[in-house]
C-alpha cells in the first residue's frame, strides 16, 4: 500500500485555508493550476512509497514509538511558497517548525528501522501543497496574495500513518483519496 506519514490541520483550520484559496482561485490564469482538494490538504512528515503489508505493524510500531518521543506543538499555515518553478504552490507553517521537522525526521527514522526501504535523505521543508501544474507557472500572483495568510495557531497532538489511493479511472481532475491507517498521540502520555 502506498503510505505516508503527516500531520492533519484540524477542520476549521483546513476551513480558513479553503476561503484563501477560494480568493486565489479567482486570480488570473488560476485555471491552468490543478488545485488539490481539501481531503488532501496535510503536512507530509514523511514519504514511504509502496509498503508490503507485512512491514504495516512494525512502521506502525516504530510510528507510535517516534510520537511518544515527540511532546505536542503549536503550529499555524501561514505566507507561502512554490517548487519547481510553480509547479507546487503551497501554504507554509509557523510555530514550532524546529518539533515539526524532529517528527519528520523521526517518521522517516522509524520507516527505516521498520524496514520500509527510504530515497536519500532531504532536508524538511514544511509545506501544504494547494495547487500544481505539469509546466512552470509565474505563481508570483499567488506568492503574494499567500503572504499575508496567516491561520489559527493548534496544537499539534498527533502523527497519522495516511495511505494513498491514486486515481484510476483516468477522468480528468481526479484526485487521490485519502485514508487514515493509525494515528498515534504525541508525547509520553500517549
Amino acid at each position: 500500500m502506498r503510505l505516508f506519514a503527516a500531520v492533519l490541520p484540524p477542520e476549521d483550520v483546513v476551513q480558513a485555508l479553503a476561503v484563501e484559496v477560494g480568493r486565489l482561485r479567482k486570480l488570473p490564469g488560476a485555471d491552468g493550476l490543478r488545485w488539490t482538494e481539501r481531503a488532501g490538504w496535510h503536512f507530509t512528515l514523511a514519504f514511504y512509497g509502496e509498503v508490503g503489508e507485512e512491514l504495516v505493524p512494525g512502521l506502525t510500531d516504530r510510528l507510535a514509538r517516534a510520537a511518544a518521543r515527540t511532546e505536542p506543538f503549536e503550529l499555524a499555515l501561514g505566507g507561502g511558497g512554490q517548487f519547481g518553478r510553480g509547479r507546487a504552490l503551497w501554504a507554509g507553517a509557523e510555530g514550532d517548525l524546529r518539533s515539526l521537522r524532529l517528527l519528520a525526521e523521526r517518521a522517516e527514522a522509524a520507516a527505516r528501522k521498520a524496514g520500509v526501504p527510504m530515497d536519500q535523505h532531504r532536508r524538511y521543508r514544511a509545506h501544504l501543497t494547494v495547487a500544481r501544474s505539469r509546466d512552470a507557472v509565474d505563481v508570483r500572483p499567488y506568492l503574494d496574495a499567500l503572504a499575508d495568510f496567516r491561520g489559527r495557531t493548534w496544537t499539534v497532538d498527533e502523527l497519522v500513518l495516511v495511505r494513498s489511493h491514486l486515481p484510476r479511472s483516468g477522468a480528468p481532475g481526479e484526485q487521490p483519496r485519502y485514508e487514515a491507517v493509525a494515528r498515534r498521540p504525541l508525547g509520553a502520555a500517549g
